[in-house]
């Protein structure tokens, strides 16, 4: 982009007010504010290069680390529509996380194949760029109850990615992991159905939690081993408040490894990309690829390039925020794409969010990061 970015001095609150935007524009024209060409880098010198935007907060599971029933009731009060960030918010909104350096967008909810016409955002966000000229990688996380219904129609519109969870492969263990009456069979239907059109590679994530699907491990690898498909194993992680995380019930992905290796023999293979969160790990005979995501015990905070937006247009620096910086009320305020660059590149400056390297050690945890936490339904995983 050849147009210069001016970072708008705010205050450390989440909410900003529109006089002090308006005070931001006045500095803008006459020039006080501070320019950069460069990339945004936070506080530790990480660039911002994903964005996962999370289009709703409602899901038709209640998966136990996520969305507890006990927490997410029939009576649950969801946000209202007019709190979402339309469509043609986020189109608004990526774009300028594009031009701060953004290469890949993942959609994500709750569960995003609920938002109501979710193929119009994917058609739009597809038909972006980045600086360099190179096309957005738009992908999307989903729980593949509907993804046969819509593979056709996301892959039309331009998706080129998709990621599943499937938490086991019998019915008796899915059902108890999502809480629902939902058939292992729709969620394989659903994926069959995405590696079909062609939205490849196509991912499964499995979160594994000790002594409720952590059987389930090696016939997950035995079935989707020769398939094309990655599974990639998840560590049970402590996000948000209600999930009733214990690190007894985490499987460590050290041992996950040593289980795979000792039925199927694996090797480690360098990452896609720099800060690419899953360890990958390919069978000996050329089966396949398997990946973990060590999040609880091998920290990767210091490769983390990953902004969250979340449904009602909060900006988040981290997976276990306590909080976030408002971008949907200056942007409904008539903030201008200036204003709200600055804003964004203004919070990411201060990002210091380092939470995994810091869980183990509390007297070195900051009181904000204790507790708390906003729930992933909330923001995306």
């Amino acid at each position: 982009m050849t147009e210069t970015i001016k970072i708008i001095p705010m205050s450390s609150a989440t909410d900003v007010t529109v006089q002090e935007l308006h005070a931001a524009q006045d500095r803008i024209k006459q020039g006080e504010s501070h320019g950069y060409e460069k990339l945004v880098t936070d506080a530790m010198l990480r660039p911002m290069r994903d964005l996962r935007i999370s289009v709703t907060d409602r899901c038709n599971l209640r998966c136990t680390y996520c969305m507890p029933r006990e927490a997410f009731a029939k009576d649950h009060a969801f946000l209202p529509r007019t709190e979402l960030l339309s469509f043609e918010e986020i189109e608004r909104l990526a774009k300028l996380f594009i031009q701060l350096g953004v290469q890949k967008i993942r959609l994500t909810g709750g569960e995003p194949l609920l938002r109501r016409g979710i193929e119009r955002v994917i058609e739009s966000l597809a038909k972006l760029v980045t600086r360099e000229g190179k096309p957005v990688e738009i992908a999307l996380t989903t729980n593949a109850v509907l993804l046969s219904q819509k593979a056709q129609s996301l892959k039309d519109a331009g998706l080129a990615r998709i990621t599943a969870s499937l938490d086991g492969l019998t019915d008796e263990t899915f059902q108890r992991m999502s809480d629902s009456d939902v058939s292992v069979k729709t969620v394989l239907d659903g994926i069959a159905a995405a590696q079909r059109v062609g939205l490849a590679p196509v991912k499964v994530n499995m979160v594994v939690k000790r002594g409720i699907n952590d059987h389930e491990i090696i016939p997950m690898a035995a079935h989707f081993r020769n398939s094309g498909i990655v599974l990639r194993f998840i560590e049970y992680m402590d996000v948000g408040c209600t999930n009733g995380w214990r690190m007894d019930d985490v499987v460590p992905a050290r041992e996950i490894l040593e289980l795979i290796n000792s039925r199927y023999p694996v090797r480690q293979v360098d990452p896609n990309y720099s800060g690419e969160v899953a360890e990958r790990w390919r069978y000996a005979d050329g089966s396949g690829e398997v990946g973990v995501i060590a999040s609880v015990t091998q920290a990767f905070c210091h490769e983390c390039t990953r902004a969250r937006l979340s449904t009602d247009g909060k900006l988040y620096t981290c997976l276990f925020a306590s909080g976030g910086a408002d971008l949907r009320g200056p942007l409904r305020a008539g903030a201008t794409e200036l204003m709200l660059a600055g804003l964004i590149a203004g919070h990411w400056q201060r990002r210091n969010d380092r939470y995994s390297q810091l869980r183990h050690n509390a007297t070195e945890m900051p009181k904000e990061k204790i507790g708390g936490k906003i729930e992933m339904s909330y923001i995306g995983g």
